[in-house]
């Protein structure tokens, strides 16, 4: 069977259902995501960007969809979306074509279930674990990573308990800053490509971030991870991991208890 999986979104809505698609592969499974996630979708036999698909064109009004579309979609015999749900206009196109498409939502509408369980449920999976994990090398860069970014300012932590934060974990290990290609933070470490991104956090003794994708990612790639919430609930949200912890409200002394215990430290001041 060629099955195709579309899963818009960001980094963060593409690792929490990194689990639900892998466990629908096929003999051949493709998969069509956001742009900056193709290089996150390791293990299917194709990635696409959709915004490089024509997707989006399906199902405007006067606006005829690019036949290669057509033809690609129809090379299936399963298409599983979370794209065009709630887009009535696409949902009766490839109704009208007679494409094998699939809907789910694309967010979680059960309360209390954490995303990817939620995403497992949706593709009738409940007996795996929704632990989103991306393989790279791990290895000891010996070194704490800071992203004080999210998608959204009310998600943020206040810059300055960021830099409060820097300079008493400077005590004990080097501090590299972390920011994504548009975000304003001088001398951050950057990249273009997030799974070279995934892999050099992948070395980090310790990631502290907001409720963002790059804090999705570091969990991803088994780091310790802080992840830092305020709107958002993190019992649906938070990342996966044995060595995630979730500070919520925000006091600088919880996030240090959290860093302490991560690292296995005996007090508040490290030795």
């Amino acid at each position: 069977m060629r099955r195709l999986v579309i899963r818009p979104g960001g980094i963060g809505d593409c690792l929490l259902a990194l689990p639900a698609i892998e466990a629908l592969r096929e003999d051949y499974l493709e998969v069509w995501v956001a742009t900056q996630n193709v290089p996150l979708v390791r293990f299917a036999d194709r990635v696409r960007a959709i915004q490089e698909t024509g997707l989006d064109w399906l199902g405007l009004p006067d606006r005829e969809p690019p036949a290669p579309l057509i033809e690609a979609l129809r090379s299936f015999d399963s298409i599983v979306s979370w794209y065009g749900a709630n887009r009535p206009e696409f949902r009766e196109a490839v109704s009208r074509l007679g494409l094998p498409f699939q809907f789910f939502n694309a967010l979680p509408d059960e309360p209390g279930v954490h995303a990817a369980d939620y995403f497992l449920r949706q593709v009738g999976r409940a007996d795996l674990a929704g632990f989103p994990r991306l393989d790279c090398p791990r290895w000891d860069g010996g070194f704490a990573v800071i992203h004080p970014f999210s998608g959204s300012p009310r998600k943020n932590w206040p810059l300055e308990n960021f830099r409060l934060l820097a300079r008493w974990l400077e005590q004990r290990m080097p501090v590299r800053w972390c920011a994504g290609p548009t975000e304003p933070l001088e001398g951050a470490v950057r990249f273009d490509n997030l799974y070279e991104l995934a892999c050099w956090l992948a070395g980090a003794r310790l990631y502290v971030g907001n409720d963002s994708g790059i804090t999705h990612l570091a969990a991803a790639v088994g780091a310790p991870v802080i992840a830092i919430f305020f709107t958002t609930d993190p019992v649906v949200w938070a990342p996966r991991g044995e060595r995630v912890r979730v500070v919520t409200g925000g006091a600088l002394e919880d996030v240090v208890a959290a860093a302490v215990s991560l690292l296995g430290w005996s007090s508040l001041l490290p030795g």
